[in-house]
């Protein structure tokens, strides 16, 4: 059951926060094909022309962060699952000074180590399994003791290559095959949680 997990790993934009990133803007703004992954596209790069256009995409990143909104019901999960004394933490391929001030915004930072804040520099990115391994490692847990909830395929793809279970938050069940448990918002988790 959903509330015998200890080890909860949660996305942040669009997640735990409204998701405010225009990736087709960002594209095309930086210059990267339209439908190409842009973490993906970065990493083929040379190396000059990677580390400028990684510059301007963490501005982007570091701006649309002071203009953060808290998703419907996240503080008030967040705030449960810490008095619960589970163990949480943030995996995004966002940096993780960007995570660190979006859960300043919205209310929660005092929820989370630093430690277990993980961005795009301190674990590979979803769908790689790296951040969750990183975690539950930290944790001390087994996989079957922990969840991935995001509202994308990455997340629930990354969730699974670790072989942990998956939450989708989202409206649409778009992924049914890589989610064990579906959503519409944080607000619906918690009050399955609470039950």
């Amino acid at each position: 059951m959903i509330r015998d997990l200890r080890g909860w790993i949660f996305d942040l934009d669009g997640t735990l926060t409204v998701a405010q990133h225009d990736f087709d803007a960002i594209r095309v703004q930086l210059g990267v094909p339209a439908g190409q992954d842009i973490l993906g596209y970065l990493a083929s790069l040379p190396i000059a022309e990677k580390a400028a256009m990684q510059a301007e995409l963490d501005a982007i990143e570091l701006q649309l962060a002071r203009e953060v909104e808290p998703a419907p019901g996240a503080a008030e999960l967040i705030r449960h699952l810490h008095a619960a004394g589970q163990h949480i933490g943030i995996l995004t391929r966002n940096l993780r000074q960007v995570a660190l001030s979006s859960l300043e915004v919205i209310g929660v930072r005092d929820c989370f180590a630093t430690a277990h804040v993980l961005g795009r520099d301190d674990a590979l990115p979803k769908p790689d399994p790296h951040g969750i391994q990183q975690l539950l490692s930290a944790w001390s847990l087994g996989q079957s003791e922990a969840i991935m909830v995001g509202d994308f395929r990455f997340d629930l793809e990354a969730g699974r290559a670790a072989g942990c279970h998956t939450c989708l938050v989202h409206p649409d069940n778009s992924w049914p095959a890589l989610a064990d448990w579906h959503v519409a918002d944080c607000h619906s988790l918690l009050q399955r949680l609470r039950g």
